[in-house]
């Protein structure tokens, strides 16, 4: 039994990574603002800390010691830093979960060495002082020049599932069968994706393996955004109202110029592979669509 602290933890695959811990008898806890409920009942610890307020985080875990921490809600070097300060020699493993918008330029097959937060200028700052991109790419070049224990950063790009309360998957078919407008910058680009039981999984194995650095955690295999948009027409049996360019209003959470897609060539070697896009996406179409 491994004694684990999760940052987050309440929803979408937090929440999965939380149950997964649950399941196999490990103690843990769980640390958010306390704004969502939580389901675990006395299965977990809570704890209610401001996770961007630095003397509270540190106030709250003065003592105590972990096996695994993991963190799914930093978003800036400010945050990274204090996290670093504050469990130096309390834990044996960090798990911070980045982000594919870490790579500043789109393209193919995109691996691990095409950002390197070891050698990342950082610039100190809040939530509010970058992108989210940056903030992530600052966060990560912080938790590997700063921290003195083991650091995996697991870059996910769109998670996608049943439960996802963000509903970008569910736009596009809501939009369908409402026979509304939606707009893309190029419906030939392709798109890494990744299914919330694997990011949960994934993360689950960061903790527990040996591995440390940046590494990317996605399904093989591609669908263009045309492709994914006949999927849904299929589906929803109705035909798309798909336009290019477009507003705010209209725009696809998918819209991106041109290909963006990850390689996990290196999380297959360490010993994870998430299941291809071809055996999970088609199918959570159609269960959506239902």
């Amino acid at each position: 039994m491994k004694k684990i602290l999760v940052f987050g933890g309440t929803r979408f695959f937090g929440k999965k990574l939380v149950e997964l811990l649950i399941s196999e008898g490990h103690e843990v806890t769980i640390a958010t603002r306390g704004q969502t409920r939580h389901s675990f009942g006395e299965k977990v610890n809570h704890v209610i800390v401001d996770r961007t307020n630095r003397d509270g985080l540190a106030s709250t875990f003065a003592k105590g010691d972990w096996d695994i921490i993991y963190d799914n809600i930093c978003y800036s070097p400010n945050d990274a830093l204090a996290a670093c300060e504050i469990f130096e020699g309390k834990t044996k493993k960090y798990v911070f979960t980045s982000t594919m918008s870490t790579y500043v330029n789109l393209g193919a097959d995109l691996t691990e060495n095409e950002f390197d937060p070891y050698n990342y200028e950082i610039r100190y700052g809040n939530v509010d002082d970058f992108s989210y991109g940056e903030g992530k790419r600052q966060a990560e070049a912080v938790f590997f020049q700063k921290a003195k224990f083991p650091v995996v950063a697991v870059r996910f790009p769109i998670v996608l599932g049943e439960d996802d309360y963000t509903r970008r998957l569910h736009v596009h078919i809501e939009n369908v069968a409402e026979e509304k407008v939606i707009s893309f910058l190029n419906v030939d680009a392709r798109m890494s994706y990744i299914l919330s039981d694997d990011a949960s999984g994934f993360l689950r194995f960061a903790g527990f393996s040996s591995i440390a650095g940046p590494y990317n955690a996605t399904s093989s295999g591609t669908y263009s955004l045309k492709e994914l948009m006949e999927m849904v027409e299929k589906n929803v049996g109705k035909k798309a109202k798909i336009a290019l360019i477009g507003n705010d209003e209209t725009r696809s959470p998918f819209a991106v110029p041109k290909d963006w897609y990850m390689s996990q060539g290196k999380s297959i070697d360490a010993g994870f592979e998430c299941q291809p896009l071809e055996r999970w996406l088609p199918k959570l179409i159609e269960k959506l669509s239902q």
